[in-house]
């Protein structure tokens, strides 16, 4: 198993407070691997809140072709944070040349475009430099989305963090992910480590999804350009939720629905039966089985956390207004926020989703027996 920490916080935080809740989870995970997202941020990026960040590793002729790229499209740097490592990098981490975080400005052309015209562009653009850089394996992006910064790589996730100087000033955020194991049922990719993201949405997963393949099969059927890669069959979630949300319109209630619907036999005995029948029958391809839990958040910074039908894995949701806490085990939350306010702790069930708004006032919790009450 691996393990999972999420934070949402008033104040901008180092993203090594994520990792130090992975550490004391080590027994849980093999140390093999680290993923981090970061968003709402603060520090240095905060002032480039609508500007798209561009987040991934690059060998020098990878930045050559990156530039190029950007140039032919009309997208200029605004700020940079190129990470070059002089020392030897720790057991098991390649040697790389550049991990790299770089807020682009929009190009003029770009005026007047909707909220969904740029954000299909930005979407483009990141699988385009996906595919240029699998070719000669010079670049690995993990992100092109304002506000948000990825960085992954092999090795102990605190080894990785000193390696990197993680803890440097100018990285900050209100909300982090981070997770602390390398893909294990897959060849060895960055690009199947967790977090996974998708125009705003991103989520992680403990467990194993055994509906893989059909969940792929039926994304990739949808011909939307980003529904790609699957090197990890946890994937599939962050796309599930966006396929759910973005394109389907429905909410996270429903997303909840879509991925663990109830049997049957339960149907009959819900009061929103017509339409769950009808959602299980027209989703039924993106029914998941596991078992698995799920740590997401949503383009609004909403945190949420969900199990599947098996709850079998391990998951716990804390804190206090201003913080809140989703993790693998009760420890991450002892080393995060020694603090918090014991009585707001759960622990989601198998119906359960737990959550916790920008606001960051308080958990919400819902279970598939209620009706609909958030918001699309």
């Amino acid at each position: 198993m691996c393990r999972l920490f999420a934070v949402t916080s008033d104040e901008p935080l180092s993203p090594m407070v994520a990792l130090r809740a992975l550490d004391v989870m080590k027994e849980g995970h093999d140390g093999s691997g680290v993923g981090l997202l970061m968003t709402d941020l603060g520090g240095d990026l905060e002032q480039f809140k609508g500007s798209p960040i561009l987040s991934g590793i690059f060998s020098q002729e990878g930045i050559k072709k990156l530039d190029r790229y950007m140039m032919e499209i009309g997208l200029l740097t605004k700020f940079k944070l190129s990470i070059r490592p002089s020392r030897k990098p720790p057991e098991g981490t390649p040697k790389r040349d550049v991990y790299l975080i770089r807020v682009y400005e929009y190009p003029y052309e770009w005026e007047g475009l909707s909220e969904g015209e740029i954000a299909g562009r930005l979407m483009q653009i990141r699988v385009d430099l996906r595919r240029m850089g699998e070719e000669d394996q010079s670049m690995m992006v993990f992100s092109f989305w304002p506000d948000t910064i990825m960085i992954k790589e092999v090795g102990d996730p605190m080894e990785v963090a000193d390696y990197l100087g993680l803890d440097r000033q100018e990285l900050k955020a209100r909300i982090l992910f981070a997770q602390g194991r390398q893909n294990t049922n897959y060849a060895i990719t960055l690009y199947a480590c967790h977090p996974f993201f998708i125009q705003g949405y991103a989520t992680m997963t403990n467990g194993e999804n055994t509906a893989f393949i059909p969940n792929k099969e039926y994304l990739l059927s949808r011909g939307y350009p980003g529904y790609m890669g699957y090197q990890s069959d946890s994937e599939v979630f962050t796309h599930i939720l966006h396929y759910a949300r973005s394109i389907l319109g429905l909410g996270l209630e429903e997303y909840k629905h879509i991925i663990t619907p109830l049997k049957d036999e339960e149907l009959l005995r819900h009061p929103d039966a017509s339409f769950l029948r009808r959602l299980k029958h027209s989703c039924r391809f993106l029914t998941v089985d596991g078992p698995n839990c799920v740590i997401g958040c949503l383009p609004d910074k909403t945190l949420f956390m969900v199990q599947d039908s098996k709850k079998l894995r391990p998951g716990v949701v804390g804190g206090k207004p201003g913080m809140f806490a989703f993790s693998s085990e009760m420890c991450g939350l002892d080393e995060a926020i020694p603090d918090r306010d014991r009585k707001l702790e759960c622990q989601p069930m198998k119906y359960d989703v737990a959550s916790v708004d920008a606001s960051r006032e308080l958990i919400r919790k819902w279970n598939q027996w209620e009706p609909f009450t958030l918001p699309h």
